[in-house]
């Protein structure tokens, strides 16, 4: 597959590094040559110096054999051009990086796909949802929901009062068992778990579910004590914080720390009256304190700092503070903010990334999430008629190592996989999988 990524900012290299792992054939093209210099030493791909809106640049890098163009340069504006230029060049799929949210409304996506962009992402918007998905309850690490809700996924962290630890998952197992465990992460380690493997304390656990047993999974995880989110503090109070305090549910009080004044005033604008904004330096605890941290259920740090995200939640944790999450744009940071325990990590790059890795599937694929912590990834997929998974129940599939089948959603019903298992088509299927080796599992699926 070719594809051209234009911008080797944040978002476009991590995707770059993620794709050409895949053995793909990958372009990055960028005006600053700086930026590409260590990226052609380094990776398996191509890298071109030139403007992304150039006519002529993108024929020279084959545009018309794409199958599929990326633009996430910084500007929105620059990425719809290159977009509807890519499109009538030649290029299958584009996919273009947006910041307005106005752009991602229904009524919008037609106008979008004539002139030529295929796709919109917002990764301000992504982030958002995944914090406030990761607070609704404040004891999971991670929270998503397939097919409207009808199949959960829930990571948490196993704390002492945990009913299942040290137990083979075999006898945790048995016909009427209302979890699935499809996931471990246990320290740097990843571990799609067989039978006879246990869950320690402090693993971070990833189950699958339906709505009825959540309050269930809470109980064996030794979670019940927590206290329920009704006060949340933000600290920065960029895009994501404002799209946070847009999304949270009307039960929830939120207070924004942004150290701009000017910023606190435009924030004020777009907000409405139930978010409070607080001129002064979310690194002064005495301020936060003031501000009523004491009595905060979440804490969130969203300034463009990971170092200073990380320490402002390690500071909330140790306050007292049940849920904290922290924005972390560095990859390199993210194993040592979980072995600080400093609660949910958000990452853009991962977020984007794996929305974007979903276009280039060619197997009916709803929605493709990394597991931040876990080195992982999760899709949905369709299974379409004949198609190979249908074949053998689930155990004689022969699916690969380090892949397990976390549940499906048949007729609205969500239901958990045993071996015996027979997928049909139609189903909704959720597959677990080690990083990045969805483009494996999608062949069952084709």
């Amino acid at each position: 597959m070719k594809i051209i990524i234009a911008g080797a900012g944040a978002v476009g290299t991590h995707l770059a590094k993620l794709l050409s792992r895949e053995k793909q054939d990958i372009i990055l093209i960028d005006d600053d040559e700086d930026k590409l210099s260590p990226l052609s030493v380094n990776f398996d791909l191509m890298t071109v110096a030139g403007s992304p809106t150039s006519i002529s640049a993108l024929e020279d890098v084959g545009v018309n054999e794409a199958d599929l163009f990326v633009a996430v340069t910084p500007d929105e504006s620059r990425n719809v051009t290159a977009c509807m230029l890519a499109t009538n060049l030649g290029a299958g799929k584009t996919v273009a990086r947006i910041d307005n949210y106005e752009y991602l409304l229904p009524k919008n996506k037609e106008f979008f796909r004539n002139l030529g962009v295929h796709s919109l992402i917002y990764p301000e918007m992504l982030a958002a949802k995944e914090i406030v998905s990761s607070m609704r309850m404040s004891w999971v690490r991670q929270w998503w929901e397939f097919c409207g809700g009808t199949l959960i996924l829930i990571g948490a962290k196993l704390r002492e009062k945990a009913g299942i630890l040290d137990i083979p998952l075999y006898e945790l197992g048995g016909p009427g068992i209302p979890y699935h465990v499809v996931a471990i992460k246990r320290g740097n380690e990843t571990i799609i778990p067989r039978g006879d493997d246990t869950l320690k304390l402090h693993d971070i656990v990833y189950f699958t579910t339906t709505r009825k047993y959540v309050p269930y999974i809470r109980k064996i995880a030794g979670k019940e004590d927590e206290a329920d989110v009704q006060n949340v503090m933000i600290m920065g109070g960029g895009r994501i914080a404002v799209r946070t305090a847009q999304y949270v549910p009307d039960y929830m009080k939120v207070k924004i720390i942004e150290s701009s004044a000017e910023r606190c005033n435009r924030l004020t604008e777009l907000l409405d009256d139930r978010v409070m904004i607080i001129n002064g330096d979310g690194r002064n605890m005495d301020m936060l304190v003031e501000e009523g941290l004491k009595n905060t259920q979440a804490f969130v740090a969203l300034t463009g700092n990971s170092e200073t995200n990380i320490l402002a939640c390690l500071a909330a944790k140790r306050m007292g503070v049940s849920k904290t999450v922290a924005e972390v744009e560095n990859i390199d940071y993210i194993t040592m903010a979980e072995s600080l325990d400093i609660g949910t990590v958000i990452n853009k790059k991962m977020i984007t990334a794996g929305h974007i890795y979903q276009m280039m599937l060619d197997a009916d694929v709803s929605n493709v999430k990394s597991l931040t912590f876990a080195n992982a990834d999760v899709a949905e997929f369709t299974v379409k008629p004949e198609s190979r998974i249908t074949r053998h129940p689930v155990k004689d599939l022969g699916l690969p190592k380090g892949t397990t089948i976390g549940g499906l959603v048949r007729q609205g019903e969500g239901q958990l996989v045993t071996g015996d298992t027979m997928i049909r088509a139609g189903d909704h299927v959720v597959v677990f999988c080690l990083d990045m080796m969805i483009k494996k599992i999608e062949k069952y699926f084709n």
